[in-house]
């Protein structure tokens, strides 16, 4: 039977396959094209320089058993080397190895050293580029990073919410582009903290490596970039120029979707990057499966990395957001105010520091208190309708639950300890918790006097300041009450 080059090369891909990782595999033989099979020489062609030599240095034996289980044991690999180059087309040089070292010819005898190649976009003259980020006045190109220097991992609150992504970040952050988490896809509804955690990534790099390049671009910016070039002529520009970038982050990646132009070109930017081990983050709405109108193939290479998505925090979590903030703000705010605020903003975090900001204003300017009253008044021009307020009634039935004894009970005449336990602690919470006067839970609780409301509250005072557990049962019952409401 006789062989041919594609025949060839995938018999090597499948023995390949069961030698190396899956991402590996995807990311250093998916590209690689057979292009002629010479006797017993395979010619592969690869994207570039920096990716033959990776093959070279990390994966020589395997593709020598590889190719010689095909070809004999005089078989042998020659690379052909896709060159990019940033004032012409795509132009091809053959260059011909032996599979194991770094010793090659270019096909016809004559020796080639890297030096002799055409120059691959790491030597390309960077003042001929049209650089979209450059700094002004300094001659050398320096790339603004477009971050935002507020956003840090010190001040990204974690929580369960964020734990994967956020620790994903961290990581990226000490081996940019060596891990793998590339590339780093968050994602989250609106308001979640997606940019923040992505440029706090970037920051954090910059910090541990003052001399790596990175940029910060929303997906609409790098669109208008591609447009403006495809205009004025300058795309092969504007695509080396990201070529050159070390961490690149685009945020909000959906809106490429249906832009099939700025696809093609970022798919090209996308694969020299990751090939040549450089970092991606990107930020989404939604995770990269359910990206509509977008190439299969760039959804494909999105899911090469981590998807880490980034949920609604929990209230404790929301608590804790609140409080960092309103440190950083200096001010105080009582308990009761940030849990009835942390209760009814649920979903987005820009609207916990919308809310803190308008409560700060208002106490300014009007001069009021920050209290429950101007807190509901600042809530409601965020939220359509204010989480349902604890009443009574929710009391004693939670309370009854956790005792196991019928609500009724409560508000009866009976005197066994263990009810009277439970209808007084039921008094103390809802003392506490609600607006109700003491005459007004007396008649709640079967129209009893204010006096037994008032020695009821004492008397679970005392039981909290001499039984450790019953305080802690307590603890437990007011969280419960709080939790139960705030997730209706």
């Amino acid at each position: 039977m006789v062989k041919d080059h594609a025949t060839v090369w995938e018999s090597c891909l499948q023995n390949i396959r069961n030698n190396v990782n899956m991402q590996a595999f995807r990311t250093w033989f998916e590209p690689i094209k057979p292009v002629r099979l010479d006797g017993n020489a395979l010619t592969i062609q690869v994207p570039n320089k920096y990716f033959y030599e990776w093959l070279e240095e990390h994966y020589v034996s395997l593709l020598k058993t590889s190719i010689r289980s095909q070809l004999g044991d005089k078989g042998r690999l020659e690379y052909q080397i896709l060159v990019s180059d940033s004032r012409e087309e795509e132009r091809r040089k053959s260059i011909a190895g032996n599979g194991m070292g770094n010793n090659y010819s270019n096909g016809n005898g004559s020796s080639v050293s890297l030096s002799d190649q055409v120059p691959y976009y790491n030597n390309v003259d960077t003042d001929s580029i049209k650089n979209p980020f450059v700094i002004p006045g300094i001659k050398k190109m320096k790339v603004d990073p477009q971050l935002n220097p507020n956003y840090r991992f010190d001040n990204y609150i974690e929580g369960d919410c964020n734990r994967l992504a956020r620790s994903a970040g961290h990581a990226i952050s000490r081996k940019p582009g060596q891990t793998s988490f590339n590339p780093l896809v968050i994602f989250g509804n609106v308001g979640l903290g997606k940019t923040h955690l992505a440029q706090a990534i970037g920051n954090e790099i910059l910090d541990k490596f003052p001399t790596k390049t990175v940029l910060y671009v929303s997906s609409e910016k790098f669109t208008n970039q591609i447009i403006a070039g495809i205009k004025n002529n300058a795309i092969n520009d504007v695509v080396t120029f990201y070529q050159l970038i070390d961490v690149l982050i685009v945020d909000d990646i959906q809106f490429l979707e249906g832009k099939k132009k700025t696809q093609d070109i970022f798919f090209h930017i996308f694969n020299q990057l990751h090939q040549n081990g450089k970092q991606i983050i990107l930020t989404s709405d939604r995770p990269p499966k359910d990206l509509q109108d977008m190439e299969e193939r760039l959804i494909s290479r999105f899911k090469w990395g981590l998807s880490a998505d980034l949920q609604a925090p929990d209230l404790e979590t929301r608590i804790a957001i609140l409080e960092y903030k309103m440190m950083q703000e200096g001010v105080e705010i009582a308990q009761d105010v940030t849990e009835f605020i942390c209760y009814n903003i649920k979903n987005n975090i820009r609207e916990l520091e919308g809310v803190l900001i308008s409560l700060i204003a208002q106490s300014s300017l009007n001069r009021r208190e920050i209290d429950i009253d101007l807190a509901k008044e600042v809530v409601r021009n965020f939220v359509t309708e204010i989480n349902k307020e604890i009443t009574v009634e929710f009391i004693q039935k939670l309370v009854a639950d956790y005792f196991k004894v019928p609500v009724e009970t409560l508000n009866g005449k009976t005197r066994k300890r263990s009810i009277v336990i439970a209808r007084q602690l039921s008094m103390y919470l809802a003392k506490n918790m609600t607006d109700r006067s003491l005459k007004a839970l007396g008649e709640v609780f079967g129209g009893r006097d204010h006096s037994t409301v008032i020695y009821s509250c004492r008397t679970v005072q005392d039981l909290m300041e001499t039984d450790p557990f019953f305080k802690e049962t307590v603890s437990d019952l007011e969280k419960k009450i709080r939790m139960s409401l705030s997730e209706k």
